[in-house]
């Protein structure tokens, strides 16, 4: 007798197979390793996944995307004994390099069928239209440009971490002072008059965050194209871009960063007060 299959326990199932294989960072941004979704996905050789991987990140050249964004290769220890380790090769996949992968993969396998539905049906949750965009109200719009930021900053690092950069802090103020007319981290904090601890970026209106977020974005782009390298010149290309910004928002006529009204309440006290409605409506609390 054939087993019937109910599909929709079936889509479930396989839902669970790659949730269950996700991974988050301490920035929130979720990633997927490679080897494991290899096995998720029915491929027994490394070597045959590895063509599909170079096939994907073909596919994200030709779009356009940073390679850099979505297949972060890694390098990840494995006990070969009770005693001996060997060091392997690894990627960490961004929900969106998942997709390409699946989207280059054996389609006779209906494991891979059911992935790029998932795939595409999650990615296209992580993104929102310019329309959707004009709806949200401006805390909304906060949040969502926060999280954007903190996003690329996470890139951010990375690249520089490739180009030698030792002391992230005095690299990430090397931005804020050519982006603030000279002014750190630490001199915005003041300026905007925070308590100890807070965080300047979720303090900082949707225009602010806007500026900031261009500036991580193109000297992202400066590091990766010109193949920077050593701490000194990673410092004065984000100094140097920071300042170019800065130069734009002043051509076009617009305000200043470090002249942006401060929001009266951080994203941190929205979240807590969020929280606390859904805890009076009866609503769970998303622990992050």
């Amino acid at each position: 007798m054939n087993k019937v299959v109910n599909k929709g326990a079936n889509n479930q199932y396989t839902n669970s197979i790659f949730e269950n294989i996700k991974h988050v960072d301490e920035y929130g941004n979720e990633y997927w390793y490679a080897r494991e979704l290899q096995k998720a996905l029915g491929y027994k050789e490394w070597r045959n996944f590895k063509v599909v991987i170079n096939k994907a990140i073909m596919s994200c050249e030709n779009s356009y995307f940073s390679v850099f964004d979505h297949f972060v290769e890694v390098n990840k220890m494995i006990e070969i004994g009770k005693t001996a380790r060997r060091k392997i090769s690894e990627y960490k996949l961004s929900r969106y390099g998942c997709y390409l992968i699946v989207q280059n993969a054996d389609p006779s396998k209906e494991i891979i069928a059911l992935g790029q539905t998932y795939f595409a049906i999650q990615t296209r949750k992580q993104e929102i239209t310019e329309q959707e965009y004009d709806l949200l109200s401006d805390d909304e719009k906060r949040f969502y440009q926060r999280k954007l930021t903190r996003q690329g900053n996470y890139t951010l690092q990375k690249v520089a971490l490739s180009a030698g950069v030792k002391n992230m802090a005095e690299f990430h103020n090397a931005g804020y002072r050519g982006l603030y007319n000279g002014e750190t981290a630490d001199d915005i904090f003041k300026r905007k008059k925070l308590r100890y601890r807070e965080d300047i970026l979720d303090n900082m209106n949707e225009d602010e965050l806007v500026a900031n977020l261009f500036r991580i974005n193109q000297t992202k782009q400066r590091l990766i194209r010109d193949n920077v390298q050593g701490e000194n010149n990673a410092k004065a290309v984000h100094y140097e871009v920071g300042k170019k910004v800065r130069k734009a928002i002043q051509d076009i006529g617009g305000m200043m960063p470090e002249e942006m009204p401060t929001p009266k309440e951080s994203l941190k006290e929205l979240e807590r007060k969020k929280q606390l409605e859904n805890i009076k409506q009866g609503n769970p609390v998303k622990v992050k």
